[in-house]
Formats: structure tokens, sequence, C-alpha cells
């Protein structure tokens, strides 16, 4: 697609025209999206989109309570396993254009060690979670999966809170820069991730704060 945009641009004999004015575009946004560093702030929930300024409105129970007992999961497993670190909500990770605010992101441990603590913005990480709101699900499934897919963000889960399912998107290849079609987990099934090695664990305990319990206590036995 890439490729193909930039055969039609030369075809054009104002192409170098086009340049100039993109490159005037982009310095703009960029002066934008340094304003938009200094406006943020660890109570905001915003996002840097596209050259706009993305304020989101506070999440709902649902939402937030399937955020805590994914990231209750992972965080016990990952840090047991010492595979790394897993951030909630308010991680920035700062992508070639656009910084998002997932809802949970992984770094592997060998990214994660040069961390610093005060550091505010992040590289792109090996795994990220969205839980779909009616607000947020359009650019979840869009803008947000063609820009991690392109990072080469090897595994995406979006979850689905109203139909209770998980779905995994992956990069087969680090070459790719698209996700293939999604695996669907439903309620009853168990999901693996590709990433965090030997992360096993039923759909449900992601919906439900009893199967919760059982595979936390599950993922502690080894």
């Amino acid at each position: 697609m890439n490729q193909e945009l930039v055969e039609r641009i030369m075809r054009q004999t104002t192409a170098p025209l086009l340049v100039e004015q993109l490159k005037e575009r982009i310095a703009e946004e960029h002066a934008r999206r340094l304003s938009f560093y200094a406006w943020i702030d660890e109570q905001t929930k915003a996002e840097f989109i596209n050259g706009e300024v993305v304020v989101h409105s506070p999440v709902r129970r649902k939402h937030w309570k399937i955020t805590d007992l994914l990231s209750s999961l992972l965080s016990i497993y990952v840090r047991l396993n010492k595979l790394g670190v897993i951030g909630t909500e308010k991680v920035m990770v700062a992508l070639t254009r656009n910084d998002y605010e997932p809802d949970i992101v992984f770094f592997k441990a060998e990214k994660a060690a040069v961390f610093e603590e005060d550091q505010v913005l992040f590289p792109v990480p090996d795994f990220v979670v969205e839980v779909l709101s009616k607000k947020t699900q359009k650019i979840d499934r869009t803008t947000k999966k063609e820009d991690y897919a392109a990072h080469g963000i090897a595994e995406y889960w979006i979850i689905d809170p109203e139909k209770e399912r998980i779905e995994q998107y992956l990069l087969l290849q680090p070459t790719d820069k698209t996700y293939f079609e999604p695996y669907i987990y439903l309620r009853d099934e168990d999901i693996t991730s590709k990433v965090i090695a030997g992360f096993t664990i039923p759909v449900k305990a992601v919906f439900d704060e009893q199967a919760n319990m059982a595979a936390l206590q599950g993922l502690m036995k080894g």
C-alpha cells in the first residue's frame, strides 16, 4: 500500500510541491505533539492519534474490572517467571507518529531493563491488550490495530466485555506488518499467549472473580 501511494505521487507533475506540503504538515503535527506532552498529566487519560488529541471518558466498572482481573494474572505470572514487566492503563507508548495508553502492555525483560524510574514515554511493547468500549472500539480495531502491527507488536488482544470473548491477533513472522485473521476465544475456552511463554488461562478468568482466583492459584503453583 505504501509503495502504491508513492507511485501515485510520483506520477503527479506537482510531486515536489506535494512533498514540501507534507513536510510542513508533519512539522506542524510534531509541534502539536510536543504541546501534548507538556499538557498531559497523570490524572488525564488521553492519547495523541494522527495529529489529534483524543481525551477519553472515565471507564465503566465493567471495563476496569476486566483490566484488573487480567493484569493481576499477568503481573503475578510475569514476575514469578522473571519474564519482564506488565503496565496498566497509564503507560504511554510512543510510536513513530502516535502516542497510546493501552489498557495493558507487556515488555520483555531485556527491553524493560533499561527503563528509568522517572520515564514517562515508553517504546514499542511486545504484547498489548485493549478492552473495548462503545467509544473506543472503532479505533481499537482499525488505527491501533494497524499501528501496532506496523511497529512489530507481536501479539494484540482485544477483549469484548459484551460478548465475553478475546480476539488474539498475531504477527506470524517478525517482518510481518499486518496481523492475520484473529483467533477468537470464547468464555468456556482457554487462551495461550504466544509472546508470554507458558501463560495459559481460562477466558472466564478475565470476566469472573471466582474463576480468576482459581486461575491465579494455578499460575502460582507453576
